[in-house]
């Protein structure tokens, strides 16, 4: 079983652009290998693209809430864990 560290929830979806709005609660950077969990999502994938209004950024602190690109569709209140 492999270690894994909780660092935010989806907040919104936005599906045309792939897109989940994460709340923080750790940090997290590009390439940082993440897995989503919910009710009916259950996906692993790398960190390849964030954002803040717009901004690309690499680095999201705690407390941050970012646009994060995702490869599948996710939900509101999906758990987003570093693996």
């Amino acid at each position: 079983m492999q270690e894994k560290r909780y660092v935010g929830r989806v907040t919104h979806y936005f599906p045309k652009i792939s897109v989940a709005v994460v709340e923080l609660v750790s940090d997290l950077k590009l390439g940082d290998r993440i897995k989503i969990e919910g009710a009916t999502t259950d996906f692993e994938q790398e960190v390849t693209s964030m954002e803040i209004e717009k901004q690309k950024i690499e680095h999201a602190r705690a407390g941050q809430s970012i646009g994060l690109k995702v490869i599948n569709k996710v939900r509101e209140n999906d758990k987003i864990y570093v693996v």
